[in-house]
C-alpha cells in the first residue's frame, strides 16, 4: 500500500532518488520572548513555500540570532535523512476516535448532557428556579 503513496514532489514513496528543489528567496529569524525562550527560523521559497523550524533555547543560552539559521539547517538535514517508515506505519494502523458529536451519536450526546446537568444540580433544575417579588408601595396605588 505504501507503493501508491505520493510525496509532495509527486514521486512514489519508494523512489526518493530525485529531490524537490525549493528555491530559497529569504530567511527570517523570529525571537521567542526576546530570544530567551528560543527562535523560529522561517525559510521562504520563491513559490510561496514557508518552512518553519522552532528551536527552544537551552539553559546555557547557546542559541542566538547569529547561529539560529545554521542550527535550523542542521535540524532540517537530520529530518531529511531520518527514517520515517515507522511514522507512516503508525499512521496507517492508528484508529481515529471521533467525538459523539462528530459521530452523530445522539444517545451518547444525551448521556453526556444528563451527566453535565447532574454536576450542576440544583441550579440547572427548572423546578428549583426561584422568583423574587418586590412589594409595591400601596400608597402610590391608592390603597390605604
Amino acid at each position: 500500500m505504501a507503493g501508491d503513496r505520493r510525496t509532495q514532489c509527486g514521486m512514489e514513496a519508494p523512489q526518493r532518488t530525485r529531490r524537490c528543489r525549493m528555491h530559497l528567496v529569504g530567511t527570517q529569524v523570529i525571537p521567542e520572548q526576546g530570544g530567551k525562550a528560543g527562535f523560529t527560523v522561517e525559510f521562504v521559497g520563491d513559490g510561496g513555500e514557508i518552512v518553519s523550524v522552532s528551536m527552544r533555547n537551552d539553559a546555557a543560552a547557546n542559541l542566538n540570532r547569529l547561529n539560529a539559521i545554521e542550527k535550523a539547517q542542521a535540524v532540517m538535514r537530520e529530518l531529511a535523512s531520518a527514517d520515517c517508515s515507522a511514522i507512516e506505519e503508525s499512521q496507517e494502523t492508528s484508529k481515529i476516535h471521533r467525538s459523539a458529536r462528530g459521530a452523530k451519536d445522539t444517545d451518547e450526546m444525551e448521556r453526556q448532557l444528563d451527566e453535565g446537568l447532574e454536576d450542576t444540580f440544583p441550579a440547572s433544575d427548572p423546578v428549583s428556579v426561584t422568583v423574587s417579588t418586590i412589594p409595591t408601595d400601596r400608597a402610590k396605588n391608592g390603597q390605604p
